[in-house]
């Protein structure tokens, strides 16, 4: 199996690295790993919205032009998306990858969030939460709950 991360931007800070590197290190024991990072658009200090709706436009066709080179799954992250706990995220992913997927892509947009071009063609836009988070945080998240699932769904124990 492939997990997949395709993120808006760089990790900038060591202790975003840090967790995102101990994370990735864990999941190898379960399936191999790809993390891509798309620059970030620049956009202007005070940006009109016109111009953060094209920075966006600019950022939607790299990660699409990633997911057509790639196929699989894909799931969004979206604070509008679908709130899941851990169990039901571990559930869901165990009866797609049994329904043969073994391509698993998870975008992680940038400040200004995904463009609706992207999250018009993924699978599955998942929300953490209604509050928003930082990029960086998003990714050692989504990170820690992709690596929660499959142990869940491998009947290993993890904290509840």
């Amino acid at each position: 199996m492939i997990l997949r991360v395709i993120a808006i931007g760089k990790l900038k800070e060591r202790h975003w690295q840090e967790g995102v590197a101990d994370y990735t290190r864990r999941l190898k024991s379960y399936a191999r790993m790809e993390l891509l990072e798309i620059p970030e658009a620049r956009i202007p200090e005070g940006a009109s919205a016109s111009e953060e709706t094209e920075a966006m436009a600019e950022e939607a066709m790299a990660v699409l032009e990633k997911l057509d080179k790639k196929g699989g799954l894909t799931i969004a992250l979206d604070r509008q998306g679908k709130e899941m706990g851990s169990l039901d995220l571990s559930r869901w992913l165990q009866k797609e990858i049994l329904d043969g997927k073994s391509e698993i892509n998870w975008i992680i947009g940038g400040p200004l969030g995904l463009s609706p071009l992207v999250l018009g063609r993924v699978d599955l836009v998942l929300s953490f939460s209604r509050m928003t988070f930082p990029h960086q945080m998003a990714r050692l998240m989504l990170m820690e709950q992709i690596y929660r699932s499959l142990r869940i769904m491998k009947g290993e124990p993890y904290h509840r």
